[in-house]
């Protein structure tokens, strides 16, 4: 199914400049949309502090499938922020039953407003401004991480 769903999605790992995120890990995500649909993702996955400090800071283009994962071990309430972030992103809040829980859509980029979580989740992935609303990622939504 996953060799299935990637040649669909052909991630191209177009994120510019990618030296920014050299020594990110990189995994596979799917997201289980209503309809049913699942689209396989390539993801730059954020764990330590110091890399969700960095984010995609300073990143100047994204692939329609490719993201970063911001992961945390514990269920919290985060905030996020679009500090020297220069493409507008859907940050989307997963739960700890990996279902999608609230979505921030279209984010301002180089923006310092706090952007809130909603409630616990462990973990948000950031996607393309508008990505959401194209694919039909809801509340509810499931991501996995392979």
């Amino acid at each position: 199914m996953l060799a299935v769903l990637s040649l669909l999605c052909h991630s191209a790992a177009a994120l510019e400049p990618a030296h920014l995120v050299a020594g990110f890990p990189r995994r596979q995500a799917v997201l289980e949309t209503a309809g049913p649909r699942c689209l396989l993702l390539e993801v730059y996955v954020a764990s330590t502090s110091d890399q969700r400090s960095q984010g995609l800071m300073f990143v100047q283009e994204l692939d329609e499938f490719e993201g970063m994962y911001f992961g945390y071990n514990e269920p919290m309430e985060l905030t996020m922020w679009m500090k020297n972030t220069i493409v507008p992103l859907d940050m989307v809040f997963i739960r700890e039953d990996g279902t999608v829980s609230e979505i921030a859509r279209n984010t301002v980029p180089f923006s310092t407003a706090r952007i809130d979580s909603g409630g616990p989740v462990v973990g948000v992935m950031e996607v393309n401004g508008g990505f959401a609303r194209r694919w039909h990622v809801d509340p509810g939504t499931r991501l996995r991480l392979f």
